[in-house]
């Protein structure tokens, strides 16, 4: 396709020359490159389909980067970014050293505030607002919300917070309605009021009206007072829900979230309101990819596929089928499992399991602080709950984690996904921190295997063989590689080799597959595997302490991990020889493949090599 108006995009300001008719080409040219780069990249594309005229009218009516924009999550900026003049580097999405899958400061001053996580752009939206207020800028501040980011704690917390601050508060938020359906259609009449609402000659004609009326002695503020009440109620009835209001918002919607005219106007309301504005938009997520807009889960977050039949192109097995496959026919024995999911049922397995066991499955919504908490109470009441969720969302909940769940030694599962590094998402979502940040908590126990066998292992023995709350963490994909004569035993931990090596690898979880690969090409070397990471097991410790010289390898922290633990014990048991540890030390690794990932920080089979043979 011909991007005829698309690459002529070479700053927003490139926007507000087009016509309309012009725009509306300009976001079908968008949504043809979206579709095809994604395809060939992966990444968030349902999300980004749905937005595409949002992006387009919020940069015809505002000026960025004086005026800021920022984007809950930042995994619908696709649009966003071609129109800030990263339409010729789109083709590098996701890639090493290419554009960012989400926004990020560092590459572009269109990039208000960095993404990953959700239902955080309002508070930080209201932060820079304020920062504008104290300084006299007039400039606006836009947050870009999803109806989904609405179920997280967060949201309301800032809008609580922001809603009161009052006249001169530059700040519009617009809710991005694809799903929940928070305001149910109210017929005819709302739909006209919205339109009437959502017009800048109406918030001109309130203001006047309102500056009058003030300034008629005795009786004009009164008056004023009693016209407000009056609208008030009248719109209650109307919408039968005042919550944004009741917070402080001047609330405008719900409008089409599809017609850039529609878009434009209403914008431009807001910004003549000259108060907090939460704009409520209608939108289709996966809009003009048909495929997408018939299952918008499935091409929410999705790896390289056919455009035409919508097939991802790469397949196998994954580490999160297994643990689904395994969870579910748990709990065909046991009436006491359930599952938690912080809407992530899909990524994380869980579909089966929720169709089969509706009653006994939970989605909390984008809530993982409340996830756990909740668990904590079902484990209270006599279930046994079993919480799936990405290793970079466990780090939300690390207080819920020690308060109402370690401290109280209830028994609850942690089916930690993506653990470890997890590619072309970047520093966001790489699992680098769970195994140091539960290292640091005490009563709980990890698991970290490399198979399927070892995770469905694990698992039983996280649910029926210990005490306490227990995780089982795993990485993102398919089963590593793993040696024809490595025969897993069972147990917390094994040595693999020559057990009379002068040289010991220490390693868990993915990483055992390269150090198995390593071992086969340097001379004199065993591999002592951990299968259960914290506490970790002593006669790992003393099997070490037969080498000369241990090397430990770990995909994550090297600060507060699991290598430094067991150096600690090493020491403490009377070892004197040569000790390194190797993981992830003093950076946020950035976008890349896994293997590229890998190799970068020294934990493929080459790296162990390097570092084993250097000492």
């Amino acid at each position: 396709m011909e991007y005829r108006y698309l690459s002529g995009i070479a700053s927003p300001a490139d926007v507000k020359k087009l016509s309309d008719a012009e725009l509306e080409e300009l976001a079908r040219e968008i949504r043809d490159k979206m579709i095809n780069t994604v395809s060939k990249s992966g990444g968030h594309l349902a999300s980004n389909l749905g937005v595409v005229e949002l992006s387009i009218a919020l940069h015809r009516v505002f000026n960025s980067p004086n005026d800021k924009i920022v984007w809950d999550v930042g995994h619908q900026c696709y649009a966003h970014k071609m129109l800030t003049g990263r339409f010729g580097e789109f083709d590098t999405l996701r890639a090493p050293g290419g554009i960012s899958g989400f926004t990020r400061r560092y590459e572009s001053e269109h990039d208000v505030f960095s993404g990953g996580h959700s239902s955080v752009a309002l508070s930080a939206a209201y932060g820079i607002a304020q920062a504008n207020k104290l300084k006299n800028k007039k400039d606006y501040v836009v947050a870009v919300v999803g109806d989904g980011a609405f179920t997280g704690g967060m949201v309301y917390e800032a809008l609580n917070n922001a809603g009161h601050s009052g006249t001169g508060t530059k700040l519009i938020v617009i809710l991005n309605d694809n799903d929940m359906s928070i305001s149910k259609n109210v017929g005819a009449l709302a739909k006209y009021f919205a339109m009437i609402r959502a017009n800048p000659r109406y918030f001109r004609l309130k203001a006047k009206t309102e500056d009058v009326l003030n300034h008629i002695p005795v009786i004009g503020k009164k008056l004023a007072k009693a016209i407000f009440n009056l609208k008030t109620s009248l719109k209650n009835r109307i919408y039968k829900s005042t919550l944004f209001e009741d917070m402080g918002f001047r609330y405008m919607g719900p409008i089409d979230g599809h017609s850039i005219p529609t878009l434009t106007d209403a914008l431009r309301g807001a910004v003549e309101a000259n108060y907090p504005v939460l704009l409520h938009i209608n939108t289709v997520k996966g809009k003009g990819y048909e495929l997408a807009e018939k299952s918008p889960d499935a091409f929410h977050g999705i790896s390289a596929f056919d455009v035409v039949s919508g097939e991802k192109k790469l397949g196998g097995r994954r580490f999160s089928d297994a643990f689904g496959s395994f969870i579910t026919d748990a709990a065909e024995k046991d009436k006491r499992i359930c599952c938690i999911t912080a809407a992530m049922a899909l990524g994380t397995g869980l579909r089966d399991f929720s169709e089969k066991f509706p009653s006994r499955f939970f989605d909390v919504g984008i809530a993982e602080q409340h996830a756990v908490t909740f668990a904590s109470g079902l484990s209270r009441g006599g279930m046994l709950p079993v919480f799936a969720v990405y290793s970079t969302f466990l780090q939300r909940a690390y207080d819920q984690i020690i308060h109402d769940c370690a401290m109280q030694q209830l028994k609850i599962v942690f089916a930690v996904d993506r653990a470890g590094f997890v590619g072309d998402d970047g520093e966001s979502h790489h699992g680098l921190f769970d195994a140091a940040f539960l290292n640091s908590i005490p009563d709980i126990t990890v698991y970290s295997p490399s198979s399927f066998t070892e995770l469905q292992n694990s698992f039983y023995k996280a649910l029926y063989k210990t005490d306490g709350s227990v995780a089982v963490r795993y990485p993102r994909g398919v089963e590593p590689g793993l040696p024809e004569d490595y025969e897993y035993n069972g147990g917390d931990w094994q040595e693999y080799g020559d057990s009379g090596a002068e040289n010991c690898i220490v390693t868990y979880g993915r990483c055992f597959s390269s150090a198995c690969e390593a071992a086969k090409e340097i001379k004199n070397v065993k591999v002592v595997k951990l299968h259960r990471i914290k506490p970790v097991p002593k006669e790992a410790v003393f099997c070490a302490m037969k080498a000369k010289k241990i090397f430990f390898f770990e995909e994550g922290q090297r600060f507060g991990g699991i290598g430094e633990t067991f150096a600690d014990k090493l020491f403490k048991y009377g070892f004197s020889g040569v000790y390194k540890n190797t993981g992830v030390e003093g950076q946020f690794a950035q976008q890349d493949a896994v293997s590229g990932l890998l190799h970068a920080f020294k934990l493929d089979a080459a790296g162990m090599k390097e570092i084993v043979g250097e000492s």
